[in-house]
């Protein structure tokens, strides 16, 4: 079959987090492809904005406003999806918060507010996207947006909770791999990890001190993009193959996105690649 998006033309998304930045940008390239995405985020006019700009597109951009962190919100996001467009078939956790300031400066509420939206708010949307693929037999795709800061921690002062959180996402993806490899459900989980990349949560932010914005603005960064191609692409591989993206940092500042494919699943064949986004 090769690279080719045709196979999921006609079929459901649902892009968390999608007001902005990644997340934005991944649900605009999945309408571009011809999915019906429901693009989910509190600042919902903002995505309804874009959805006329992307009416003449061959697929279809519907805004659902919901709060990740409430439960019952996402129980409304998948029941809507299902109801109205059809059984999800591909999930994007793209939905990301920090904290400002030192770890040990740092308030229980905004620890809490952080592993809400970037950890617990991610398990509740994988578990009902499963369920539904599950029940309805699809061999679909869930894409966690994580960060290079979910496998190594760098010496910076001010990441505060945030890389904890991020490795949690590295972890929850292993631990999704090995389930549905175990009850057999043909479901491919990727983690794309990259490194600084040009959003509302760094040098986009309006509200950052001179300093940090400075600091922010010398960075070498990645656009959003950019990491909407690299999901284009992993959704583009063929049924058998899985790529799990692992991601580095030179001492340039180019990201590195290096795939490992999980040979514990037989219908999937080996792939050997590296992708460079600079």
């Amino acid at each position: 079959m090769g690279i080719s998006m045709d196979r999921w033309k006609g079929k459901t998304a649902i892009v968390i987090g999608a007001s902005s930045g990644i997340g934005a940008a991944i649900a605009d390239a999945l309408v571009q492809h011809g999915l019906m995405v429901v693009a989910v985020a509190r600042r919902v006019e903002i995505i309804a904005e874009r959805a006329k700009n992307l009416s003449r597109k061959s697929g279809k951009l519907y805004a659902f406003k919901a709060d990740i962190t409430k439960e019952e919100d996402v129980l409304k996001i998948f029941k809507w999806s299902n109801e109205n467009l059809g059984p999800v078939h591909i999930l994007i956790n793209s939905a990301g918060k920090v904290a400002v300031g030192t770890f040990t400066k740092g308030k229980t509420e905004d620890w809490k507010s952080v592993f809400d939206v970037n950890v617990l708010g991610l398990c509740t949307a994988t578990r009902e996207a499963v369920k539904i693929m599950k029940e309805n037999k699809i061999n679909g795709h869930i894409i966690h947006v994580n960060s290079v800061l979910g496998h190594q921690v760098p010496n910076a002062l001010g990441l505060n909770i945030y890389p904890a959180s991020k490795h949690s996402v590295t972890a929850l993806a292993e631990t999704l791999r090995f389930e549905l490899n175990t009850f057999g459900l043909k479901i491919k989980v990727t983690s794309i990890s990259p490194g600084f990349v040009e959003t509302e949560m760094t040098t986009l932010n309006k509200d950052l001190p001179p300093a940090r914005k400075a600091l922010f603005e010398s960075i070498p960064s990645l656009k959003s993009e950019d990491i909407a191609d690299g999901v284009i692409y992993v959704l583009s591989t063929s049924e058998h193959v899985e790529v799990s993206f692992r991601s580095k940092i030179s001492v340039r500042g180019d990201s590195f996105l290096d795939s490992r494919i999980d040979h514990k699943a037989p219908w999937r064949k080996n792939l050997n690649i590296s992708m460079v986004f600079s």
